[in-house]
């Protein structure tokens, strides 16, 4: 056993994350979709816009090309490891996703925002890999690198639900 206190998986630093981000190149993103309404496939975008390698992982879509990449059908069939695996599955998925992902030699899981399963995490922590829960790498690096509001403002809050009118026009 070792002496470094366990991840507080509730509450990240910014500093934590922002360290994160800045260190990862390349983002396999598990349960990517070729619909650009989804949440997957938005978030792809932003991060390659951004400059990090996006790599499509879904068995359905697999020998296909989503924003121009080829997309897996698992892990194991990548050519080389991805720095971060991004999962966009549910939190019982989450588990097995995350078992490839130490196979697969990831260095960083990173759940989906209403995405945890602590026992999976756990497992990668003891493997040597760093863990992110219930949170969206294109919110946070909207939020830490300065990005500027879908509403043109920077308001240094991001919210996953619609804010009254009223609380907008304050920002104005």
């Amino acid at each position: 056993m070792t002496d470094t206190p366990k991840p507080d998986h509730d509450h990240y630093s910014d500093a934590f994350l922002k360290e994160l981000l800045a260190r990862v190149r390349s983002i396999a993103v598990v349960g990517a979709s070729d619909d650009p309404v989804r949440a997957s496939y938005f978030v792809m975008k932003y991060l390659k816009e951004k400059g990090f390698r996006i790599i499509p992982v879904n068995p359905k879509l697999a020998g296909g090309t989503i924003l121009g990449e080829p997309v897996y059908a698992s892990l194991k069939d990548l050519p080389e490891p991805a720095d971060m695996v991004d999962i966009f599955r549910n939190p019982t998925a989450a588990a097995g996703v995350t078992d490839e992902a130490i196979a697969h030699g990831a260095k960083v899981v990173w759940m989906q925002l209403g995405v945890r399963n602590d026992e999976a995490a756990r497992r990668a922590e003891d493997a040597g890999l760093t863990v992110v829960m219930n949170r969206c790498p294109k919110m946070e690096y909207q939020r830490l690198f300065g990005e500027i509001g879908r509403i043109g403002v920077n308001s240094n809050i991001i919210v996953t639900k619609k804010r009254p009118v009223k609380a907008v026009k304050k920002l104005i």
